[in-house]
């Protein structure tokens, strides 16, 4: 579990591939020195298990799922890219919680300054925008947001200066792709709710049959 809140930047520094994964080697632009093999830690927002460590390189492998539904598909050599490592237990929670669950790759579609910030418009696919809801939370490579705005199939959020500063956001461009974890509370509720309407039996993930009345019986309303 993690908080959306990144401790600093990595770089890629190997990558090999064999049998359909990737083993990728990072090293961290901050001391490591805690960290030991089997330790989880959100690359760019996708949860990796450490298998090596050593001079605050860290190697971890990334299996076939991971690579088709993040963009760790499409890691280089010298690609940057945001580290945090696991929540423990009794520390504070700055953002939000945060799986490394990537649900989808979405794309920069447009950037702009605002003030002091900045504006970015993320397009995602229409099946998950549902659960991107104003003013709730989201996580964009890794980094816990607020949404200002959501529509069909994109949102916008905004990025301060320090944001910018600590992770990627700050070299993003228009047509980058990024990787997408939504609120995990959206999307356990509704499961609950679909399967108590439909009798505790499996339902299509392109149907939803919640309204309030539903919402209500069931003691979230």
């Amino acid at each position: 579990m993690f908080t959306g809140i990144i401790e600093g930047l990595g770089t890629v520094k190997s990558l090999t591939r064999a049998a359909g994964g990737l083993r990728m080697g990072i090293e961290a632009d901050f001391p490591m020195h805690k960290i030991k093999v089997g330790d989880s830690i959100a690359v760019s927002g996708a949860c990796l298990t450490v298998v090596r460590f050593q001079d605050n390189i860290f190697e971890v492998d990334v299996g076939p799922e991971t690579l088709s539904k993040t963009t760790l598909g499409r890691a280089k050599m010298g690609d940057r890219v945001n580290l945090e490592r696991a929540l423990c237990l009794g520390d504070r929670l700055d953002g939000h919680l945060v799986t490394g669950h990537v649900d989808c790759v979405g794309v920069v579609q447009t950037r702009r300054p605002m003030a002091n910030a900045t504006l970015f418009a993320f397009g995602v696919p229409e099946a998950l925008s549902r659960y991107i809801v104003q003013k709730g939370s989201v996580a964009v490579d890794g980094i816990s947001l607020t949404v200002n705005v959501c529509k069909r199939s994109t949102f916008e959020v905004s990025i301060i200066p320090h944001t910018a500063k600590m992770t990627t956001m700050g070299f993003k461009k228009v047509g980058d792709p990024v990787n997408i974890e939504t609120d995990m509370i959206g999307k356990y509720v509704e499961r609950f709710t679909q399967h108590f309407a439909n009798g505790h039996t499996e339902t299509k993930a392109t149907t939803s049959s919640i309204d309030e009345t539903l919402l209500t019986k069931t003691g979230f309303v």
